[in-house]
């Protein structure tokens, strides 16, 4: 069915925003409004057909979306010159940055979107209104899959989305439309790189299409290559060395412009220096420090020639580890269609896609475990054997010394039993030692993904019509990790007593040399020790989808138009896995030293069986302040296996009092069933991150605490000898052992979500020289309860030492007396939390400028302004405010604004083109201020201008310049213990600031 139009509202917009103009700004249901705007000199009529706007399955002419939809153009990605969907996406107000090329320690190799601040697991990816396959058992989709040659737009639905597209659509979806009727080849070529000579990105695409049976079917295909060169922190000042959060330690040296102080003579290597003072440093560092298990006071650190005294040196992990991940991709992907007659259409897709990413950080080591080690190892210098005899016989006089197995504080083995500290003897040591001759530690995560759609449509009789569909997709991911010391071999080396042979008599294993300087890890003695582990993942989504929809005519006194129905039924079965080998197995923390835990298998899924409706209800129309007015319904039943039934539903108006004007209002309940992770995740050993230890030494409260304190008495009840309440060793890096996990005897319900949207859009009609104005506004509360997550780290720990409350004290266990030993940790169990909340208010604007013979300027806007952005574990706990902040709770900033402005100038064969990018100020969580630098404690307002140059030599052929940064703005200076380690790294937030420079960029474009 199609419908005739004047000018109509869909094509005015579209033509503001033509030759790349969107910076992302236009909402879908302005697009496919109608009556239409005036036209411009010279239109024509054109025949609009019923379509599907993203946020609705209605398919009647004039069919809107009462929710607010951001688009995002094809020419957008071409004007930005990427390839990479999620870096030009991050740049959107309404979202924040997750995982992507900028995310390095904690990264999971993918390119995930994170709307509203909600999750990335809050949001669904469709392809053509469709679901796109996730990557792993947590539901998340990477965007790398997404094939941008063919890409049409990209359609971002603010709030929930449940009653539409089923779960995970809480915050919101994302939908990108493919191009339906290529014709023609398109070659594409792009490279792009920064003023610093490094970072090399570059990217080819070819893609051929075209018409079957004089227009009945078309058939597309596409090819793509791109590659993508890592940029250490190293290469950059600002990484070169570590800035304390909490001292701005460094700070004055990154100033000046010197690197990390040396390390002292004879207590140096690769990655040591000697500024010990500074907190952002680690001290696992080489050569090795060393202590007595369970007795404080006894560190002390080797030097290069195997004496032992005090401590010397700390490790800069800062150079190795990456501010840009390198990438390379390559896949493919077919869309078709074939229409045999009215009744029939066949329809069909298939995408393949194979990415590579390397995560790196700095080398391994052995981060504080405790090994038995004979005082006659022949590596142990004379000196220092005196000295760990009189550390133990002192310790065994003072009642710090056990020789009983059965003891958690066993320390010693007293081999010859004559009661005494002799060379005969076993101590257990603590060891913190970078194995630097293994390398650097690495992840590289390959991943092989395909999805394929099949489906057909047509037309039932009159008004009614079907589309029935089945899709598959699968994801297999082998994920390598290299360059990790193995702590069992490790331990089995240190027992060795001729220094040629160790004591289980394993012939392969080769004694190492951890009591002396870099180089003292023999090549050999590095293939025992070190460890390479590798680990499967692999997820399949089958679903079948069928609907009906049509019109009724119906009896409306106020209204002509029909009412658009839909009706459909849907079932999805998903299935994950994590298969990690037996080093990754090894409890607590696995055969890797360094890796933060260990990693168990993982094995579910879960199936559902939906039936869904829609409605669009015209109550008025053709009336004096009232040319339009609908109501907008939607229901859907769902019924999980394993957790049984979600209820999501949605009711809203569209109101038009005149034809410029549209008035939208929407509620909408949502859902989100819990993912296979969340189902079926065994309880393991990780790292989470946090402030400090808060019994320890890091904690200036904690020296002067005394009995009848909240903080020394929970410290006591937690593990702490009274005497040591103060004195314990610090976390490392800001990050704690952590328990992870799925309690099984207590799985967590579906989340639901209330999604309130209020807006207008008003297209007023051309006047003088401008051009298809545009402007809406629109506010947005989403509310989020029982959201399933697990508690912070930092929120045990206040609970338990600051607020004094048990339930939080029993769930922190110390080994040794402190939260970073084998075995310790903070009980982070998956559960339902109480509620996360985002509310805001989003403007865009458009207008065009006919300049006559000086071109034709466009401009867009998109801002975004929250008005809450906060989240609570449980009524015990306090509300995490993150509107304007950046912390340990919160991750990266989130600007109470942002903004992007694009303005555009075409003139004779040239376009040039201005995208400012806008970011608020923003400040560190309030409950970090005091540990805090006071300069970290706020980041200032940033502005970025990106500016490129094309020319058309031909219609067919055109090359663009681009130059992102302009003005080469330096990221903002937080150190590197302001927020989480994804989030936080090299001193600044990577995801959020540019922090490469000035990036030049060349790309060539040829149509046939």
């Amino acid at each position: 069915m199609k419908l005739s139009v004047d000018g109509c509202f869909r094509r005015s917009v579209y033509m503001a925003f033509a030759a790349g103009f969107a910076a992302a700004v236009i909402p879908a249901q302005a697009q496919e409004t109608a009556p239409a705007a005036p036209a411009q000199s010279g239109d024509q009529p054109v025949q609009l057909e019923a379509v599907r706007v993203t946020g609705s399955r209605v398919v009647i002419p004039g069919a809107t979306s009462a929710s607010p939809i951001i688009t995002v153009r094809a020419e957008e990605f071409s004007l930005q010159q990427t390839p990479e969907v999620e870096q030009v996406l991050r740049n959107l107000p309404s979202t924040l940055a997750s995982d992507g090329s900028n995310a390095n320690n904690g990264s999971g190799g993918a390119s995930t979107l994170n709307l509203r601040g909600l999750g990335a697991n809050r949001n669904l990816i469709l392809i053509d209104g469709h679901r796109v396959t996730p990557y792993d058992v947590n539901g998340l989709v990477d965007l790398s899959v997404i094939p941008v040659a063919l890409l049409s737009n990209a359609d971002v639905v603010t709030g929930g989305a449940s009653a539409v597209y089923g779960s995970d659509a809480m915050s919101g979806a994302v939908n990108f439309i493919m191009k339906r009727n290529f014709q023609g080849v398109d070659l594409s070529y792009n490279n792009g790189i920064t003023e610093k000579g490094d970072g090399d990105k570059t990217a080819l695409a070819l893609t051929m299409g075209t018409n079957l049976a004089g227009g009945k079917g078309n058939v597309a295909f596409s090819v793509n290559y791109s590659h993508r060169d890592g940029v250490q922190l190293g290469q950059r000042s600002l990484g070169l060395l570590g800035i304390a959060t909490d001292t701005g330690g460094g700070l004055a040296d990154f100033r000046a412009g010197k690197g990390p102080v040396p390390a002292t003579a004879g207590c140096g290597g690769p990655g040591a220096t000697g500024d010990f003072n500074n907190t952002a440093y680690s001290s696992t560092t080489l050569p090795t420090r060393i202590a007595l298990f369970n007795v404080p006071g006894t560190a002390r650190q080797f030097r290069e020639n195997g004496t032992l005294a005090g401590n010397c040196s700390r490790f800069n992990f800062n150079p190795f580890n990456y501010y840009e991940t390198p990438q390379n991709r390559y896949g493919g992907s077919v869309f078709g269609h074939f229409e045999f007659n009215e009744h029939v259409e066949a329809y069909s897709n298939f995408l393949f896609s194979n990415t590579s990413v390397r995560q790196q950080v700095a080398p391994s080591g052995v981060f504080g475990t405790g090994f038995f080690t004979p005082l006659a190892n022949p590596f142990i210098s004379d000196q220092a054997r005196g000295v760990f005899i009189a550390q133990g016989e002192a310790a065994r006089a003072s009642g710090r010394l056990s020789n009983d197995p059965n003891s958690p504080g066993y320390n010693w083995q007293d081999r010859n039993n004559n009661g005494v500290v002799d060379n005969g003897d076993y101590l257990k040591f603590l060891y913190r030692r970078r194995t630097v001759e293994l390398g650097e530690r690495s992840t590289t995560f390959n991943t092989n993904a395909y999805q394929t759609l099949v489906g057909l449509r047509g037309n039932i009789i009159g008004n009614w019509n079907y589309d029935i569909s089945y899709q598959r997709g699968q994801s297999d991911r082998t994920n390598v990790n290299a360059g990790y010391t193995n702590l069992t071999n490790i331990g089995n080396a240190l027992d060795s007593v001729d220094g040629k042979t160790c004591a289980n008599g394993d012939p392969s294993c080769v004694p190492i040399n951890l009591f002396g300087g870099f180089g003292a890890i023999t090549p050999e003695a590095a293939r025992y020790s070190g460890a390479t582990a590798l680990a499967t993942e692999n997820y399949v989504q089958n679903i079948t989808n069928a609907t009906v929809n049509g019109a009724v005519d119906l009896v409306r006194p106020f209204a002509t138009r029909p009412i658009g129905l839909v009706f459909g039924v849907e079932r999805r079965r998903e299935a994950g896995s994590f298969t990690p080998d037996e080093c990754l197995k090894l409890a607590p923390n696995s055969c890797l030293g360094g890796a933060g835990g260990n990693s168990l298998p993982i094995a579910g899924g879960f199936h559902v069986n939906e039936v869904f409706t829609e409605a669009t209800v015209p109550l008025i129309d053709g009336k004096i302040a009232a040319k339009q007015l609908d109501l907008d319904l939607g229901y859907r039943w769902s019924d999980y296996n394993p957790t049984g039934l979600n209820k999501t539903w949605k009711y809203g108006l569209l109101w038009k009092p005149i034809d410029s004007l549209l008035v939208r209002v929407e509620h909408e309940r949502a859902a989100r069933a819990p993912n296979v992770g969340e189902l079926a995740s065994p309880q393991t050993t990780g790292l989470s991150n946090a402030q400090f230890d808060p019994c320890s030494v890091g904690n200036p409260a904690a020296a002067t605490a005394k009995a009848g304190d909240v903080l020394f008495d929970n410290c006591v009840r937690t593990g702490v000898a009274a005497a040591d309440v103060g004195k314990v060793e610090d976390i490392v890096s800001n990050q704690v052992n952590g328990f992870n996990g799925t309690d099984l005897q207590n799985l967590p319900k579906p989340e639901k979500g209330d999604t309130t949207t209020v807006g207008f859009a008003f297209q007023p009609a051309n006047f003088g020289p401008i051009r298809n104005p545009y402007l809406s506004l629109d506010y947005y509360d989403i509310k989020i309860v029982d959201y399933i997550g697990s508690f912070g780290a930092q929120e045990i720990l206040d609970g338990c030492y600051t607020q004094n409350r048990a339930a939080d004290c029993v769930k922190i266990k110390r080994i040794g007396e402190t939260l970073t030993n084998d075995g310790s940790g903070i009980q982070l169990f998956t559960t339902n939390l109480k509620f996360l909340r985002a509310e805001g208010l989003e403007l865009t604007g458009a207008f065009g400028v006919n300049a006559g013979s000086f071109g034709k300027v466009k401009f867009a806007l998109d801002g975004n302004y929250y008005l809450t952005q906060e989240s609570q574990s449980s009524n015990a706990n306090a509300v995490i405010d993150c509107k304007g902040f950046y912390g340990t709770q919160c991750g990266n900033p989130l600007p109470r604004f942002r903004m992007v402005q694009r303005t555009t100038w075409d003139i004779n064969s040239f376009e040039v083109s201005a995208l400012w990018r806008h970011i608020g100020n923003s400040k560190v969580e309030t409950a970090q201020v005091g540990n805090t630098f006071s300069e970290f404690q706020s980041i200032k307002p940033f502005n970025y201008l990106d500016a490129s140059l094309s020319y058309h030599f031909t219609k067919k052929i055109k090359a663009s310049v681009l130059a992102t940064n302009v003005f080469n703005v330096d990221p903002p200076v937080v150190g590197g213990g302001a927020a989480d380690t994804r989030s936080n790294s090299g001193n600044t937030f990577p995801s959020v600031y540019d922090v490469l420079g000035r990036v030049y960029s060349f790309g060539v474009s040829a149509t046939f």
